[in-house]
């Protein structure tokens, strides 16, 4: 279904959705409090806008350097050039080791090649460490959000869902209770893990080291116990040198949660003796992206979610009414890119206010990429006859201002005459959920215009 259907699901629930949206707004305020208190902070955007640019354009060479540099440390490094490369190079490393149970944290690039179905349909046991994480993989639900992968669930409903899986008491949504009880739950499968699997936030190029950010330090827990330890990354997570670290981690955090940085920054450069230590580095339509002229800037990307937070459409349908793997505005700059029918909805589903442009810490210029790619859509992707019409006819009154005018006059009229039943019908979408305002005498053109007499 296309996103509007879909976030009609969300809306049912009246209560949820002005909840999820008052919590997401919430992070966001937290986002620019924290950012007012860093002197240039418009500067570090800037420079890390600048740096990925950099890298995007010597994405090849840096590449190139970071795999030396990490097999010098050694570090055995893989290439995948789509999903399904990248999972089965993940299972040969398990299989070979002949691995039964994997403790992972959080990674978008797994989700996205959907590797926990794949490795659980070879045998082996995947459980996520990270809680949110935890909690939408007990209820087979994948993350509706990039940061906050539960930010859709209340606290008693998580109550509910550790009742029926880890056989806790009923606490009526208590947070202290159940995240002692996910601590306990996930400490032993921690203990009893073969292999961790981590994502990658940052691939430093001049060191061949990965980093990566969490608030739990599950990745610590799971790379520090387990024997074989794989990092997952896209291609365009190269950072050229570890200086640049101090831009991006000082970004990162206060543009996701509006913590001054995450509690855990794990850097991982070589593997503890008796142990290994993969990197698997992954295209899967990446370089595609990056030859598109208008949408290569989406792959500056650190994944901090900050867009999502301040937008009011994905605040107000839910990460999961998207269909893709990372929802939201930058989701719908990146999914169409992968498949343009299947997500040619998603550009449309903004307001192109600017807002998520305004918080992006990387300076993406997410709506006007939105805009480009419904300029595409409208042209190679088949619209719906009365979609199609409306808008033809709206562009021929716009274009002509006596039409308009005369239009206005007529709706104005209707509108303060016409029986309430009438308006509201099921050709007013807008009425569905909102009332209408009140018309008052005359437009601006003629208010303008009489002022301009008067004077």
């Amino acid at each position: 279904m296309a996103h509007a259907k879909e976030a009609e699901i969300f809306n049912r629930d009246e209560s949820k959705v002005n909840w999820h949206d008052k919590a997401l707004w919430f992070v966001r305020n937290k986002r620019d409090k924290a950012g007012s208190n860093v002197k240039g902070w418009e500067e570090l955007r800037n420079l890390a806008s600048a740096i990925k640019a950099n890298v995007l354009s010597n994405l090849d060479n840096y590449l190139v350097q970071f795999e030396e540099n990490a097999k010098k440390n050694g570090v055995h490094v893989h290439w995948a050039a789509n999903a399904e490369e990248h999972n089965k190079i993940v299972h040969s490393i398990l299989s070979k080791h002949k691995v039964e149970k994997v403790v992972k944290s959080k990674s978008m690039l797994t989700e996205e090649c959907h590797l926990n179905p794949y490795l659980e349909a070879n045998g082996i046991e995947v459980v996520d460490t990270d809680l949110g994480e935890r909690i939408v993989q007990l209820a087979k639900e994948p993350p509706s959000h990039i940061v906050l992968p539960a930010i859709h669930k209340t606290k008693e409903e998580v109550d509910v869902l550790f009742q029926e899986h880890l056989n806790t008491k009923p606490s009526n949504g208590d947070p202290q209770y159940l995240t002692s009880e996910a601590r306990k739950h996930l400490r032993e499968k921690f203990l009893k893990a073969d292999a961790a699997i981590t994502g990658v936030n940052f691939a430093v190029a001049d060191t061949g080291g990965v980093v990566v950010c969490t608030n739990e330090g599950n990745a610590d827990m799971g790379t520090h116990l387990a024997k074989v330890h794989i990092a997952c990354m896209g291609m365009e997570k190269i950072i050229p040198q570890e200086k640049h670290l101090g831009v991006f981690l000082r970004l990162l955090a206060r543009s996701a949660t509006g913590q001054l940085i995450t509690t855990y920054s794990s850097h991982f450069n070589k593997p503890a003796p008796g142990t290994e230590m993969h990197i698997v580095i992954v295209d899967n339509g990446r370089t595609k992206q990056l030859s598109r002229d208008d949408f290569r800037a989406s792959l500056h990307c650190i994944r901090c979610g900050a867009c999502m937070n301040t937008c009011p459409i994905y605040r107000r349908s839910g990460g999961h009414s998207y269909k893709t793997t990372i929802p939201g505005p930058i989701g719908s700059i990146l999914s169409p890119g992968i498949d343009l029918k299947k997500n040619s909805s998603l550009p449309f589903a903004s307001t192109l206010c600017g807002s998520c442009s305004d918080v992006c810490p990387v300076k993406i210029n997410i709506h006007e990429q939105l805009y480009q790619w419904r300029q595409i859509i409208t042209k190679e992707v088949k619209q719906p006859v009365v979609k199609k019409s409306v808008l033809k006819i709206t562009g021929r009154v716009l274009a002509n201002s006596k039409m308009y005018g005369f239009m206005g006059k007529s709706a104005r009229f209707m509108l303060k005459h016409m029986p309430r039943f009438m308006i509201y019908s099921k050709l007013n979408a807008w009425g569905k959920a909102r009332e209408l305002p009140k018309v008052k005498d005359g437009n601006f053109d003629e208010w303008y215009k009489k002022r301009q007499k008067n004077e």
